[in-house]
C-alpha cells in the first residue's frame, strides 16, 4: 500500500454522528429526491431493483434511503452510535415498511464484523473511508466486499500536497475549541470555500445561486458539509491515480470518474474484473 499522506487514528476524532443529527432536521421530499438522482446518474442506473446494496458509513442514512426507494435491498452500517440512529429515525419517518433495509452499528476496520458481512452488488461509501484513520485499509476490506458482478462506488478527498497538510492543522485546532467557539471557527472558513463562487454569481446577477443548487445536489446542506470539511478528523487523502491503481491491483477496474481539481472529494466507480 501506498498512501500519498497519512494521518494516523490517534488524533481526534471529529463528532460524525453529531453533525448528522443536526442535518437530519432539513430533510425533506426535495432532498430525498435529489439523493436517488445522486445516485442514479453515479452508478448510471435508473433502478436498483434485484440489487443488493452495502452503505459504509451512511452517515444520516440519506443515501441507504434512496437505494431503498430505487429498489434496493440494503444493509447500512456506522461506526458511530449517533449516525445509526439518524439512519434508523430516518427508516421510521420515511421507509417504515422497508424490511429489505438492515442499520446496525459496525466499522470497516473491525475484520470479524467485515467478514461476516457477505458481498454486495454495490458498495456503497461516500466521503466516508478517509475519515477512518486507515484508509488504505478500509478501502481494501470494501474492495473484499463486491461480489462478482459487482461495482464499488466510493468517495475520496483529494490530495492537494501542501494545502491538504494544511487543512489537516485547521482540522486539529477546530477539535481543540470548545463547544460554543466551533460554529464560529467554522464560520471563519466561508469565505475561503465560498466566496470566490458568491462573488462570480453577484457578477452574474444570481447572488446566491451557487449555494442553493449545492442544496439540492445530493440533497446535501452546505452548511454541514462547510463544518464535517473544517473539523472532520481522522483525516487523509489521496491522488486519483493512487486510488486507481490500488484498487486495480485488487481486481476493480474503474468505469467513472468525477475529478475535481481543488478543495472536496473525487468520485470513483470500478467493477470488479472478469
Amino acid at each position: 500500500m501506498s498512501p500519498s499522506l497519512t494521518f494516523q487514528s490517534t488524533e481526534p476524532r471529529f463528532e460524525f454522528g453529531d453533525n448528522w443529527r443536526r442535518y437530519l432536521a432539513l430533510v425533506n421530499g426535495t432532498r430525498i429526491a435529489e439523493a436517488e438522482k445522486s445516485l442514479q446518474q453515479l452508478l448510471h442506473q435508473p433502478s436498483l431493483e434485484g440489487k443488493t446494496f452495502l452503505d459504509i458509513g451512511c452517515g444520516s442514512g440519506l443515501f441507504s434511503l434512496a437505494a431503498v426507494r430505487l429498489g434496493a435491498t440494503v444493509r447500512s452500517f456506522d461506526f458511530d452510535p449517533q449516525s445509526v440512529a439518524c439512519a434508523q429515525t430516518l427508516r421510521q419517518r420515511y421507509a417504515p415498511d422497508a424490511h429489505s433495509w438492515v442499520i446496525e452499528q459496525g466499522s470497516i476496520l473491525d475484520q470479524a464484523y467485515v467478514q461476516k458481512l457477505g458481498t454486495y452488488d454495490i458498495v456503497y461509501s461516500w466521503g466516508v473511508l478517509h475519515h477512518t484513520g486507515a484508509m488504505w485499509t478500509a478501502i481494501e476490506s470494501a474492495v473484499g466486499l463486491v461480489n462478482p458482478k459487482g461495482m464499488l462506488a466510493i468517495a475520496l478527498y483529494n490530495d492537494q500536497g501542501k494545502r491538504s497538510r494544511n487543512w489537516l492543522m485547521i482540522k486539529k485546532i477546530y477539535n481543540a475549541l470548545p463547544s460554543l467557539l466551533k460554529p464560529v471557527y467554522a464560520s471563519l472558513f466561508l469565505p475561503i470555500l465560498w466566496g470566490p463562487t458568491s462573488i462570480r454569481d453577484a457578477f452574474k446577477g444570481t447572488p446566491f445561486q451557487s449555494w442553493q443548487t449545492y442544496q439540492s445536489r445530493r440533497g446535501m446542506s452546505p452548511w454541514s458539509d462547510l463544518v464535517d470539511w473544517v473539523g472532520g478528523l481522522p483525516f487523509e487523502v489521496a491522488t486519483p491515480q493512487t486510488v486507481i491503481d490500488f484498487c486495480r491491483q485488487r481486481g476493480l477496474e474503474l468505469v467513472g470518474l468525477n475529478r475535481i481539481t481543488g478543495y472536496g472529494c473525487n468520485e470513483y466507480v470500478f467493477s470488479r474484473i472478469q
